[in-house]
């Protein structure tokens, strides 16, 4: 088999499509939590902190000295960006239990009674001898 078509096989699977659109909708669905994070939750942690902007918290290691920028240790990105990491986790979370929930009450659902199976050849014919039987000792 060819490499293309190989690779044509593996692109148009359905499962790969899924998970591209997957990956793209998570993409999209992290800028939102960022943009919640920084514009949403951490300005009122700020004030509650004396009008603290976590993303410009920073520890400076090194002072700039001529060229040379300064080096900072930036830990209020790095808050800000655990604060994401606990929304999203949360969210997915609570997706995934809430796909666990419906998937067992499906399997709590009844299913329709089976039919029971057909009876094998051994049982009609004993089926058939017991009839005949019933119906001699009838006439006896």
């Amino acid at each position: 088999m060819s490499f293309i078509k190989e690779f044509k096989e593996f692109a148009v699977r359905g499962n790969v499509i899924d998970m591209a659109v997957g990956i793209i909708i998570g993409a999209a669905f992290g800028k939102i939590v960022s943009s919640f994070v920084a514009d949403v939750v951490m300005p009122p942690i700020g004030l509650l902190l004396g009008n603290a902007d976590f993303s410009e918290l920073a520890v400076v290691l090194q002072p700039a000295a001529g060229e040379t920028p300064e080096v900072l240790l930036r830990y209020g990105v790095f808050i800000q960006t655990v604060v994401d990491f606990t929304i999203v986790a949360l969210a997915v979370f609570i997706a995934i239990k809430a796909i666990n929930s419906l998937k067992r009450k499906e399997e709590a659902a009844p299913a329709e009674p089976e039919a029971p199976p057909a009876p094998s050849k051994e049982e009609v014919l004993l089926t058939e001898i017991r009839d005949l039987l019933k119906a001699r000792a009838g006439d006896v």
